[in-house]
């Protein structure tokens, strides 16, 4: 029997935690990312669950996943639910249609795109596998916050099943023109997908102009109602909500983090390891949507131009690892490392190297000491649906200066334009003068302008997100789901269990 309270029902592609097999033994750790991040402050200690893959294609036994999400799950205050995939499900599916199709077109880089049949066939494939999970455990009374562009289908699968099931969606990645989204040969199923949801909520506004005049276009007879943050949209005889809020982070977190002893300290050690007047930090996923060899095309450019500030500006530049065993991407580092070692073969001297940096994940407090060491950050992004990297360097600089270099076409550009220095990450020329900018601005603009955009994330922080996005959805704020036990993780598992065997082939 369900239990009568509402809970969190949170959805996504991955689970916060990744499952590995070595020698027959498993176990799991922690994964990062925006949304872990965004989302783990929110579930703790309410009762709820959070669906996703677990990270592994292996056959894994339900006593297993008992014995290792278990303790995670207590630890963690909310419960882990797997939904397992297969090779052919994360092929297709996942670096198929999701980020073979979805992610290039939804970035403005339709040439990247591989419109293969097969690709959506296995994205509607693994959506029914997470449809089931969900539909397993969840009730009426719960609130389902489906997340991002691998999980699309998934409201319209959810209420196919129990059409008393309501569902809401976020898009973390931006939303397409329309002149884009019609190359797009699954453009229908996709939009009808995204208006079955009771609220299908973007980043910017600018996004759901676009959405909304792909809506206009493939339904004449819509009607928009209202203004703001929120508005109502009618096709015949249905109706649903379309948002725009902006994600954020646990402002209150990350700043006093970023003010700790230990973080101050190592910050202190780390001006003292780097031979350089200044330091300038970027924090980028490898990915083509990054913008990291305009960034270092930029960084050159400068160092041309500006011969005066060589031997005193150092880039340290963190590439966390993703989807390395995809061409494309290696390609991507490989013209990283080219370039890196191009600035560095030309500006070099027996104590300077201009570009430091790392192919990897940062331990939390080294990447925030590394945060308030810096006295520069930068974000060249060639388009980012909002982009964490900029609010964490802003929270975790105290009270001290810096400067926030921000490519324009990131989400975050609107909302922090008052601090930032935006720039055209295109324009190498504009890259390399906002670097030569950044770098002669003087404490007392620097303070001004971080204490404009820290004020404008601390009142716009993940929990403000959070509550407004309730609200619209369910006319709830965070406060109305309490402190909950977990939910049991075996009663559930082996109905499912029993479902996907059923569902096989004899």
């Amino acid at each position: 029997m369900k239990d009568n309270k509402g809970r969190f029902l949170v959805v996504s592609n991955r689970l916060p935690v990744t499952m590995t097999s070595n020698d027959n033994k498993w176990e799991a750790k922690s994964s990062s990312g925006g949304l872990v991040n965004a989302l783990d402050p929110v579930l703790k200690n309410r009762g709820g669950f959070w669906v996703g893959w677990p990270g592994t294609c292996e056959e894994v036994k339900m006593s297993v996943l008992k014995e290792i999400l278990g303790p995670i799950s207590k630890k963690n205050g909310y419960r882990f639910m797997p939904v397992l995939l297969t090779k052919k499900d994360i092929e297709e599916y996942y670096h198929g249609f999701s980020n073979s199709v979805l992610w290039p077109l939804f970035h403005d880089f339709q040439s990247r795109c591989d419109f293969l049949p097969e690709y959506w066939e296995g994205y509607i494939r693994a959506n029914e596998k997470f449809a089931k999970v969900v539909h397993g455990h969840a009730s009426e009374n719960d609130f389902i916050w489906v997340n991002d562009y691998q999980l699309i289908p998934l409201g319209s699968m959810l209420l196919n099943k129990n059409p008393d099931l309501r569902s809401s969606f976020f898009l973390h990645i931006p939303f397409p023109s329309l002149d884009v989204f019609m190359k797009l040969p699954w453009r229908k199923e996709i939009l009808y997908q995204l208006t079955c949801y009771s609220l299908v909520c973007f980043q910017t506004q600018r996004d759901r102009r676009n959405f909304i005049e792909c809506v206009r276009v493939f339904y004449p007879g819509a009607t928009v109602y209202g203004r703001g943050h929120v508005i109502k949209v009618r096709i015949d005889d249905r109706a649903f909500l379309a948002g725009s809020m902006p994600i954020s982070i646990d402002y209150r977190r990350y700043s006093s983090l970023g003010s700790s002893g230990p973080v101050v300290k190592r910050a202190k050690q780390i001006k003292d390891e780097i031979y350089t007047e200044k330091m300038m930090i970027g924090v980028d996923r490898l990915d083509y949507s990054k913008g990291i060899p305009q960034k270092l095309k930029g960084f050159d450019k400068c160092l041309q131009e500006h011969p005066e500030l060589r031997e005193k500006l150092t880039l340290f530049q963190l590439v966390i690892p993703s989807r390395d065993t995809i061409n494309e991407y290696r390609e991507l580092r490989n013209e990283i490392e080219l370039l890196i070692s191009e600035i560095n073969g030309k500006y070099s001297t027996t104590r300077w190297t201009p570009v430091i940096w790392r192919h990897g994940s940062l331990p939390e407090t080294e990447l925030y000491a590394a945060y308030r060491a810096a006295d520069i950050a930068i974000v060249t992004s060639l388009k980012d649906g909002m982009n964490l990297v900029c609010k964490e360097y802003c929270a975790s600089k105290g009270r001290k200066g810096g400067v926030l270099i921000l490519s324009e076409f990131t989400g975050a550009a609107i909302q922090l334009s008052k601090g930032a220095v935006l720039v055209n990450p295109y324009d190498v020329c504009d890259v390399s003068e906002s670097i030569y900018r950044a770098f002669m601005m003087d404490e007392e603009e620097q303070k001004a302008r971080m204490k404009s955009m820290r004020e404008a994330i601390r009142r716009q922080d993940v929990f403000w997100w959070v509550d407004n996005f309730l609200r619209a959805a369910a006319g709830k704020k965070l406060g109305d789901f309490p402190e909950q036990d977990l939910p049991s993780l075996w009663p559930g598992l082996f109905k499912i269990k029993q479902k996907y065997n059923a569902g096989k082939p004899s």
